[in-house]
């Protein structure tokens, strides 16, 4: 079908939607399926409504975390929004290792939802329901990879009162808020050290860790297929990050997702040291890390 075919029936798909009333309409893509969903039944002036953008897979197919890892790509979204409607970045839930012994991907599978926070302005009309739409573009590997798009939308009221929890979709977000990486204790202590083509990351919390995996939210800084090798120590770990052979500059601070035992997801920022230099832990709490997300 011709592009222009294909524009005039997606914007014919939105626009029956938008008469008809409908909540919401899910869209195909290449091995599984997609659509957006909100948290609250309806849209609060001043507030900010929590979408989401729900894949569900077919068995031992995945999407990428906004760090793919050796290969892919994350989700892209275009938003489609009313006036008086700003979408923030994706919150992307901790991701898992995927791949072989040497290719080593980060993403999801079976299904996941990718939150995503719409603020209203106050002055927002309650005239007219608003018409969200988003064209979303993905990429769904396993042994190959296939790229897909799709158009989805989600038609939702304005109202001036508290909003109501959609009992629809509570669930998925929770499930996903769930494996979202939260701030670290203030009480932890994080130190990175620089040498002989590794990171060592050690970490001080107060009790012994016999699991934990990284996740760096910038490409090409570890080398992803490696081992990563756990030492536990009494109140806490060390844990061996390969350099990537890939990386092109130094690495000042080391940023990510810390997963441990549990699948207790965390927000990593920690300045790296060299090896020579002193190394002195780091208080998380003194130095908030940054919200792990990507603007699209």
């Amino acid at each position: 079908m011709h592009r222009q075919g294909t524009r005039l029936l997606l914007i014919g798909a939105v626009l029956a939607f938008y008469a008809a009333g409908a909540h919401a309409s899910g869209s195909a893509i290449p091995h599984g399926t997609v659509e957006l969903i909100a948290e609250n039944q309806w849209i609060t002036r001043g507030h900010t409504v929590n979408l989401g953008l729900r894949f569900e897979l077919e068995k031992g197919w995945h999407i990428y975390w906004t760090n793919p890892g050796d290969s892919g790509e994350p989700p892209r979204v275009k938003w489609q929004l009313p006036a008086g409607l700003t979408a923030e970045p994706i919150e992307w839930p901790a991701p898992r290792r995927l791949g072989t012994a040497s290719v080593t991907d980060y993403g999801y599978e079976d299904s996941v939802t990718l939150i995503v926070p719409i603020r209203a302005d106050a002055n927002l009309t309650t005239q007219q329901p608003a018409l969200i739409g988003a064209q979303l573009s993905v990429l769904v590997c396993r042994e190959m990879c296939i790229p897909g798009k799709a158009q989805v939308s989600l038609t939702l009221p304005i109202k001036a009162q508290r909003p109501a929890t959609d009992a629809r979709t509570e669930n998925f977000f929770a499930a996903s808020r769930k494996s979202l990486p939260q701030p670290a204790p203030g009480n932890w202590k994080l130190s990175v050290v620089e040498a002989n083509g590794a990171f060592e990351l050690t970490a001080t919390v107060g009790w012994q860790i016999t699991q934990a995996v990284f996740y760096p939210l910038a490409e090409s800084q570890i080398d992803n297929a490696s081992p990563q090798k756990l030492t536990p120590l009494t109140t806490g770990f060390r844990l061996k990050l390969r350099k990537s052979d890939q990386l092109m500059k130094p690495v000042e601070r080391l940023r990510g997702v810390l997963v441990l035992s549990g699948d207790r997801a965390y927000q990593m920022d920690v300045p790296v040291a060299k090896a020579t230099a002193a190394t002195s832990g780091y208080a998380i709490g003194t130095h908030p890390a940054n919200r792990i997300e990507e603007g699209l």
